[in-house]
């Protein structure tokens, strides 16, 4: 699986979204320009010392990012206001879950462009303006994992029980 953070403005959110990536064997996706400086002491601490374990990319546009692309390349919108509920497609293991700006979202004329792929997570009260990027990021990721059996798992030992 892939994240793809467009623009992202918040240092923590990045980073807690790399930690999922790491845990989960996700590529990391980054595409600029990115609010804050890779180096920038919130991220590096938000992702803890999992930067190390994970695969990553940093791309200088949207433009450039598209471009490199396999052929055939799914990549799923998650924005408010999509016309269908994240769990009602299916995910493959090469597919790319796309997230906006915190401030802002994708923006409306590449949702327009995509709206087969555009998926919303829902909500329920109407005076929450938002959820948190990583928490999206990882509702969307586990649904496409929980969908291909989580396979590739890695089971934690308990000691002591």
């Amino acid at each position: 699986m892939h994240i793809v953070l467009v623009e992202p403005e918040i240092p923590p959110n990045t980073g807690n979204v790399a930690r999922l990536c790491a845990a989960t064997k996700t590529v990391l996706h980054l595409i600029e320009p990115l609010g804050f400086e890779l180096d920038d002491r919130q991220l590096k601490r938000a992702g803890m010392d999992y930067w190390q374990h994970l695969e990553w990319h940093r791309w200088p546009s949207w433009t450039v990012f598209r471009n490199q692309l396999p052929s055939g390349a799914r990549l799923w919108f998650i924005e408010s206001d999509g016309p269908r509920h994240y769990a009602e497609v299916g995910y493959s293991p090469d597919d790319y879950l796309v997230f906006g700006r915190e401030t802002a979202g994708l923006p409306r004329k590449l949702l327009e462009d995509n709206r087969d792929w555009w998926l919303r997570i829902p909500m329920f009260n109407d005076k929450s303006r938002s959820l948190n990027l990583s928490n999206c990021a990882a509702v969307v990721l586990f649904e496409a994992l929980r969908q291909q059996g989580f396979g590739g798992e890695a089971r934690s030992v308990v000691r002591g029980a």
